[in-house]
């Protein structure tokens, strides 16, 4: 029981912090008027955030991520990524069935079921190979599906790029991910401190291209993530692809 509570409390901690962010903007009404984006009016806010996380990730997550990268194995690397994904499928699978989406929903059953079994726990990725489709999601984009609209975009503590939405659909990806219950809860944090560090050196090549080709660092990662969260603007048969709100007024 003692266990079960930590182990509630801690996400709860966790999705109640971003929670906070928006809350406290909410109440505050501190639109920045240095913001050039309509969908991002608290972008001084956000880009000291931003410039918090980035501290953050270079003093701790970063050199962690690089040392994991240069003494684990490549083939051992990618199994523990695939290991990680294959449990992503399963939520993707959950909130593809939410949206209605039948046949993302049977592709997403068909990788689970066949990396789990086929793949030693999903070590090995032989859905990929067998050409079934992954199309990843969250409630967030579950919420998008509805008609909810993204709100304003918020960087988070610790978790980066967000919107008010997807801020508010944490707390139902917290509860919806497999690893969220498992016991003890060392283990938990243990694969989700290796999941954290796994993401992470997978992006190294990635992150430090962008740190040298970017002009605004910033500006870019916000936009693409803006149309990334947006179906709207994934979709070449809307008029009104690409397309954000005002939160001028």
């Amino acid at each position: 029981m003692q266990n079960n509570h930590f182990a509630m409390s801690a996400r709860w901690r966790q999705a109640g912090a971003a929670c906070l962010v928006v809350a406290g903007l909410a109440l505050t009404g501190c639109a920045s008027t240095q913001a050039t984006n309509p969908q991002d009016p608290y972008e001084s806010y956000n880009r000291s955030m931003t410039k918090f996380n980035d501290t953050v990730d270079d003093a701790v997550l970063k050199p962690v991520a690089t040392a994991y990268k240069t003494v684990t194995p490549s083939p051992v690397r990618t199994g523990v990524s695939n290991f990680f994904t294959n449990l992503g499928d399963l939520w993707s699978m959950v909130n593809h069935a939410l949206q209605g989406n039948g046949e993302q929903t049977y592709n997403h059953m068909v990788r689970f079921t066949t990396n789990t079994v086929l793949g030693l726990g999903g070590l090995l990725d032989i859905a990929t190979e067998m050409q079934v489709e992954r199309n990843k999601q969250d409630f967030g984009l579950t919420l998008a599906s509805l008609g909810v609209k993204p709100g304003p975009y918020l960087v988070l503590p610790f978790f980066g790029p967000s919107t008010v939405r997807d801020t508010l659909a944490l707390p139902i990806d917290w509860q919806g991910y497999v690893l969220a219950d498992l016991k003890p809860v060392s283990h938990r944090n243990s694969l989700m401190g290796l999941s954290l560090v796994s993401k992470r050196a997978s992006l190294l090549d990635a992150t430090d291209t962008l740190d040298a080709a970017a002009l605004d660092r910033y500006t870019l990662i916000r936009d693409f993530y803006l149309k990334q969260r947006n179906p709207a603007a994934n979709s070449s048969n809307d008029d009104n692809a690409g397309r954000v709100e005002s939160f001028d007024d």
